[in-house]
């Protein structure tokens, strides 16, 4: 399996599926009858990201793990997002930048040097980096994301977070 395959794929489904569950926590919050914005700063322990940062921090993150083992540009999204629907918008303007990308635009990306911007003077390879850091990194804010809302009452299960697999007969 090449790079694009484990990267870009995976991040659109997975966007795709926190999509879902902003929709899921708008339709639950209508039901119980209050804003579902009020959700926006709720965090799991004082120490983590607010869920509006969860989501923030995973759009930016799959911008980021396109773009590095590319070398392209990715698109600057300012963290002003303060409701589920912004939150959304963010979600679809990252889905369409990855929608940019080809297979053949991660052709040496496994061998590409990575550095990270807090990691001065260091770097890894690409294949390093998608398997050691970057994919671990953006699924640990997604589950987050994830058990924030489920800690809040929103009714969302296991496949809610794994979505669509591809089944054959």
């Amino acid at each position: 399996m090449n790079v694009y395959d484990l990267t870009v794929p995976q991040l659109v489904k997975m966007l795709k599926n926190v999509d879902r569950w902003l929709e899921a926590a708008i339709s639950y919050a209508e039901k119980k009858k209050f804003d579902v914005n009020n959700l926006i700063k709720f965090r799991l322990a004082p120490d983590q990201l607010a869920f509006d940062r969860q989501v923030q921090t995973m759009c930016d993150n799959a911008k980021f793990i396109a773009g590095r083992l590319t070398g392209k540009e990715w698109p600057n999204h300012p963290d002003t997002e303060t409701t589920f629907e912004q939150l959304r918008s963010r979600i679809a303007l990252v889905i369409t930048y990855l929608d940019t990308f080809t297979p053949e635009d991660f052709v040496g990306a496994e061998d590409r040097k990575i550095s990270l911007p807090w990691m001065e003077g260091k770097w890894m390879r690409g294949d390093e980096y998608v398997t050691q850091f970057a994919l671990a990194n953006f699924y640990f804010h997604a589950v987050t994301a994830y058990s924030i809302l489920r800690n809040n009452g929103v009714e969302l299960g296991k496949r809610d977070y794994i979505g669509g697999v591809p089944m054959r007969s």
